[in-house]
């Protein structure tokens, strides 16, 4: 178990939201006309949102609000590391290609990780929506959500370089220490 789930006490709550607080006001870019009061309230309302989010900022990513959809009227945070989360790097893609791994498995895979914390793995349209917003994985690349109908033993990777977002995919048993995932909570 990559994540240790732990209770929040007052001083925990207090210390991720001052860290969110923070990095939402050095980056107004990301959330432009978006209040972080409203945004503190409805992640303070529920401790699952807490503790997610403590889970993302523990392994390295680094969460922000990138956007917020009138629709469902949910904020979405996400990690905006410069580079691939690193305490979720060296993974391999899901359960099935750490269970065909024979010889030096990884110690976790991106889904289960993903779910274990409280967040979903980025999406195509939702990692091409980050760069849009703010230029990551330069130097280090993603696992993304794979279609299970284009699954068959490979997983969907991407990153950022000479000016572009490439998508590709790779065997979803490897894994790499400059690959990790990203992931997203809406609120």
């Amino acid at each position: 178990m990559l994540i240790r789930r732990r209770a929040m006490t007052e001083n925990n709550q207090e210390h991720i939201v001052s860290i969110l607080a923070e990095r939402f006001d050095a980056n107004m870019h990301r959330h432009e006309g978006m209040e972080w009061e409203v945004i503190r309230e409805r992640i303070t309302h529920d401790p699952k949102h807490l503790l997610a989010l403590r889970a993302m900022e523990d392994t390295g990513g680094e969460p922000d609000v990138i956007g917020y959809d009138e629709t469902s009227d949910t904020y979405t945070f996400v990690d905006c590391c410069k580079e691939s989360p690193k305490g979720r790097r060296s993974a391999c893609y899901d359960k099935q290609a750490l269970e065909s791994r024979k010889k030096f498995p990884p110690k976790h895979n991106a889904m289960d990780t993903a779910a274990e914390i409280g967040i979903t793995i980025l999406t195509e349209e939702e990692y091409r929506a980050l760069q849009q917003v703010e230029v990551v994985d330069t130097k280090t690349s993603s696992w993304i959500h794979t279609c299970r109908y284009s699954r068959t033993g490979r997983g969907t990777v991407a990153d950022y370089r000479y000016g572009h977002v490439f998508i590709y995919h790779n065997g979803a048993e490897s894994y790499y220490g400059a690959r990790g995932f990203r992931g997203k909570l809406n609120v």
